[in-house]
């Protein structure tokens, strides 16, 4: 890592709340911490719940940004999916038509206090609007669960991948095994494991999907990304919920890929009904792999209470200390 301190991190940082326009993995608010260097900004996003040796990998990643920046780009734009969050049918045509020209959606399933009927309703709506659709359980069914809400599912069509339908290895293992007709695709089971290729080796997944910040930065996904081409699985990489400053990292990354199979999540900034500056225009389904600048106006509108930008400036001087 380059030699940064922690006070360079800190010094001007700004910790934000960015509302959302729909409930996401349970909340309704958005907070990052954004910081600039030399070579532009970086993002500091781990979910509250992650503890710090899990967070200090997010550390790294914003600090690769802003004081190292992109790696060398195969291409200047990334295919990207839309993003449906566990929502009623009667809500998907509105967040679709906030992905001009995109022609592949992911659908959250499988969200506690939701039934599978509710899922099935979902994933009908999404499929009478876009040909492509893939699943995300976030290792939320068993895998009788899965095997059942995945056969359903089918009834009315392929899906392109299921998303961590289980949260361990071996159910992951045992649903692909169930179901051979499903691509199955690790997200958590490669982002929080010691060993990302575990998963792989153990024959529990067609797909991986990455994302910059969990996995320590840019080069990071890159060089996991090769690892895994050497198992002739495909990556799709996907943020995390990340602010037009983290999406910029995970294009960058894209970019670099020299092949992409699927389309990339990387266009959830919609979920926002704000954030640190204009969104890059969908053009055919694209995004260019271009650096996101805050905008100094939204950089203090949206700035966090007093308590929230202590309790992260904590968090980012025990992060640092781990990295």
């Amino acid at each position: 890592m380059t030699d940064t301190s922690v006070e360079d991190v800190l010094d001007g940082a700004h910790v934000l709340a960015l509302p959302m326009r729909t409930r996401f993995r349970g909340i309704s608010t958005r907070e990052v911490v954004l910081f600039q260097g030399p070579a532009g900004w970086g993002e500091f996003a781990p979910f509250v719940e992650y503890d710090d040796q899990e967070s200090s990998a997010w550390l790294r990643a914003g600090i690769e940004a802003a004081w190292e920046g992109p790696p060398k780009p195969y291409r200047e734009r990334v295919r990207v999916n839309a993003t449906v969050p566990a929502v009623s049918p009667d809500a998907v045509e509105g967040i679709l038509e906030r992905y001009a020209g995109v022609d592949t959606a992911k659908v959250k399933v499988a969200e506690k206090g939701q039934t599978l009927a509710e899922d099935i309703a979902r994933v009908r709506a999404v499929r009478a609007r876009v040909p492509r659709v893939r699943v995300d359980a976030n290792g939320g069914w068993s895998v009788e669960e899965a095997v059942t809400a995945l056969t359903a599912l089918l009834e009315d069509g392929e899906l392109e991948y299921a998303e961590q339908p289980c949260a361990t290895v071996p159910e992951l293992v045992e649903v692909r095994r169930r179901l051979p007709g499903v691509r199955i695709a690790a997200d958590e089971s490669i982002r929080r494991a010691e060993d990302p290729l575990r998963v792989v080796r153990a024959g529990g997944a067609d797909v991986a999907v990455l994302k910059v910040a969990p996995l320590g930065g840019m080069l990071a996904l890159l060089e996991l990304a090769g690892g895994l081409g050497e198992y002739g699985v495909p990556v799709v990489v996907s943020s995390a919920l990340d602010s037009a400053v983290g999406m910029a990292a995970g294009l960058a990354a894209a970019a670099a890929i020299p092949k992409l199979e699927f389309a990339c999540g990387l266009g959830t900034g919609s979920l926002f009904t704000q954030d640190v500056c204009e969104h890059a225009e969908l053009v055919d389904g694209t995004l260019a792999a271009a650096v996101a600048v805050p905008d100094p106006e939204r950089l203090q509108a949206l700035a966090a209470s007093e308590d929230r930008v202590a309790w992260w400036h904590d968090r980012v001087r025990r992060c640092f200390t781990l990295l």
